[in-house]
């Protein structure tokens, strides 16, 4: 047997992690150290060297995207079909068992999984029915205190009751949530864990098939599970030693949306039989830039231990800009990505990355203002898109007419005639009588109470619905899905929006009715699922991807966390000051500081070759003026690996010795860099550059509203503020 291809690429550390005896084991992969290769061939290995079936072989990812990749990879790596492997997010693969076993799971077979929009939208109408007002209550408060709960396992009905009058009401809310869903067949993506962990737990025969069937069972990222996560894996695994997880307790960056990076403390509790195999080489960053990070993650405590290395070379040492305030941090950063592009640098290999999203403005005004194009990192995507969420919203409530986040999104969008105080009483009767949205509006005809305007107007709506679903009973899925486009209103409502944005619309539309068109249905369905109700759950699944779309070149922006996975060969890590990185909130809390380090970690080891390291000496964030201290972060990192650069030089200066400056010391001929000054002309601005002297002095000023331009001295007529 050649198993040539499996091994040759692989260095001692992944080979041994991939050829190991079938045991339980802990990956620990440091930052690009190529943790999904190990995935894959130690996959293919146990097919191919093993003899194992690939339908008895599970892994487990975060995403979508990685998940689709790590199929790929192994269908090219094998050459063989892989449709028998079960490798999904934890979503997706709880998702396909409670399809295959919904009455034992006790769902209804036509069950709809909400997204996190949809979910919000039935908070809001419960909180409405309770008579709880959403400024006290806010719904999207709401919805986190009903997920957080779900993610530890905890439904309604074992939560004590306490004397804390916030957590009585917001448990009498989940309470009435709860019964809501199972009422109207939903399902929301924390729920699917939830009852998927339910199932196995209280169904003994299902959960033996599982355990019988699943030889191995693989998870990536496994710092990021959460309490329901490892719960369900741990069942899965019950007498086993049969789990092969790979995570990074250096990575450990979600804390803060459930993540618990005991779990892998605990595993090897759990697991006293599991061997340990630590990947250090990284294939990514050069050595300086690792050495910096490595200083940084030592002043964690309680780490596993790991420290990465590469035989890339030593590279530059890490930059370092102080910049005299938040205007001159962005125009520093957006001039020395110019120099990079002039010098054949790709826009794409670059990235901003930040700690709170407010930071961004000032970095995209920047580009825009050069020309240069860029792209905020996690907008929108395709299946999130308002216009795409009403068709899909149709489409649901053909498939489910008692499904109320559909019927309350669609009812009036377009507008028909149906007013609130029309859905009101809908709401109302539904609620009264403990039945669906649909039920309620069919009963609320039939009473006869609403204006003959509005009762033909609801009439008509729930006609359409019906007629539909006739119409569409023999189409193929895109037919029907171009059926729902063009006869629901929704392609004349956008035609007649204004500029392009309608226009826009109407071809995010079109680009629907192709996706369902290009659905492979086959390769996605085992559980009996009609072509409909698969592209929907697809459609579901697909908005609560945490990973965004693949981008033309063009600069990123986006927060740390948001970068996690990806790589550039240029990188920003600005804001480094205290109260901004690490938080305000962590610089009390030892917890949350830890977690602040890591993710500078994470931040630092997206660089591949050159890293910048940006903090301001005052700065304007959330409506205040502030004066913060460099970070400590900075402080940790050795002096010979980091250098200072300067408005006009580069300079070595120890990391340990990084105070504020004080601008009014920094000065050139008539005026001060970081001085305030006022034009007649442009208004405010502040002086970042000075050169010459004389009847040549000239400076650079950053106005707020005209932006930065030069001026002669001699002739500009600037004043000091």
């Amino acid at each position: 047997m050649d198993i040539t291809s499996i091994i040759e690429s692989l260095n001692d550390a992944q080979r041994l992690a991939v050829t190991a005896p079938s045991q339980a084991m802990l990956i620990l992969a440091g930052a690009g150290s190529g943790k999904t290769r190990v995935l894959v061939h130690r996959i293919a290995w146990q097919i191919q060297v093993g003899g194992h079936a690939a339908h008895s072989i599970m892994a487990v990812t975060f995403t979508n995207k990685a998940a689709k990749e790590m199929r790929a990879r192994i269908e090219h790596l094998l050459n063989i079909p892989t449709h028998n492997l079960w490798i999904g997010t934890f979503h997706g693969i709880a998702h396909r068992l409670l399809r295959r076993h919904s009455k034992e799971a006790k769902l209804p077979e036509t069950f709809q999984v909400m997204d996190s929009g949809d979910q919000l939208r039935v908070i809001k109408r419960l909180l409405n029915t309770l008579n709880l007002d959403d400024s006290k209550w806010p719904p999207r408060e709401v919805q986190w205190y009903i997920n957080a709960q779900k993610d530890e396992g905890i439904r309604a009905r074992h939560s004590m009751e306490t004397g804390d009058p916030y957590q009585r009401q917001m448990l009498i809310v989940y309470k009435a949530y709860e019964e809501l869903c199972d009422r109207s067949g939903l399902v929301d993506f924390a729920e699917l864990l939830l009852r998927g962990h339910e199932l196995l737990r209280d169904n003994p025969d299902v959960l033996e098939f599982y355990q019988n069937r699943f030889q191995h069972i693989h998870v990536d990222e496994f710092q990021d599970t959460n309490t329901i996560q490892y719960a369900w894996l741990r069942l899965l695994t019950d007498g086993k030693d049969n789990l092969f997880v790979v995570g990074d307790d250096d990575q450990s960056i979600y804390g803060w949306r459930g993540a618990k990076i005991e779990n892998i403390y605990s595993f090897q509790k759990h697991y006293p039989n599991h061997q340990v195999i630590k990947l250090e080489q990284n294939y990514r960053s050069t050595g300086n830039i690792l050495k910096a990070a490595n200083k940084i993650i030592a002043n964690n405590t309680g780490r596993m231990g790991k420290e990465l290395w590469t035989d890339a070379g030593e590279g530059e040492p890490c930059s370092l800009y102080a910049a005299f305030n938040e205007q001159d941090e962005a125009y520093f950063v957006v001039e020395r990505i110019r120099t990079w592009i002039n010098q054949g640098g790709s826009r794409s290999d670059t990235a901003i990355l930040y700690r709170s999203n407010a930071q961004s403005r000032l970095f995209e005004e920047k580009l825009m203002a050069t020309g240069t194009p860029y792209r905020v990192y996690g907008g929108l995507r395709f299946f999130d898109r308002a216009e795409i969420k009403n068709a899909l919203a149709y489409l649901r409530l053909m498939a489910n007419p008692d499904d109320d986040a559909s019927f309350e999104r669609v009812i009036n969008t377009p507008t028909r005639g149906i007013g609130a105080k029309a859905i009101d009483d809908i709401r109302l009767i539904a609620r009264d009588q403990s039945i669906s949205l649909w039920t309620a509006a069919v009963a609320l005809i039939n009473q006869r109470n609403l204006s003959a305007r509005a009762t033909n107007a609801l009439i008509g709506f729930l006609e359409l619905i019906k007629a539909l679903n006739q119409q569409a009973t023999d189409l193929a899925l895109y037919e029907k899905v171009k059926l729902v486009v063009e006869k629901s209103g929704l392609i004349g409502l956008y035609q007649k929006e204004k500029m392009d944005k309608g226009e826009e619309k109407v071809e995010n539309l079109e680009e629907l009715v192709n996706a369902a068109r290009l659905f492979d249905f086959d390769q996605q369905n085992e559980e009996g699922m009609s072509e409909l109700d698969l592209f929907l759950t697809h459609a579901a699944l697909e908005s609560g991807d945490s990973q965004a779309d693949d981008y033309e070149d063009c600069v990123q922006l986006m927060t740390i966390h948001s970068a996690k996975g990806l790589e550039f060969k240029l990188v920003f890590l600005v804001g480094m000051e205290e109260g901004l990185f690490p938080s305000q909130q962590s610089v009390d809390d030892f917890v949350r500081l830890e977690e602040e380090r890591r993710l500078c970690y994470v931040g630092m080891t997206r660089a591949m070759q050159q890293l910048y390291l940006t903090y301001a000496e005052s700065r304007r964030l959330y409506g205040r003026e502030s004066y913060p201290r460099p970070s400590r972060f900075l402080r940790e990192i050795p002096s010979e690996l980091i250098q200072e650069v300067r408005l006009r030089a580069t300079v070595s200066r120890p990391a340990t010795n990084i105070q504020p400056k004080h601008s009014s010391s920094i000065s050139v001929g008539s005026y001060k860099l970081g001085q305030r000054v006022q034009h007649e002309k442009f208004g405010e601005g502040v002086v970042l550059q000075i050169e010459g002297s004389g009847a040549q002095e000239r400076v650079q000023v950053n106005f707020k509203q005209a932006g930065v331009k030069w001026l002669m001295l001699s002739f500009a007529k600037l004043t000091t503020l």
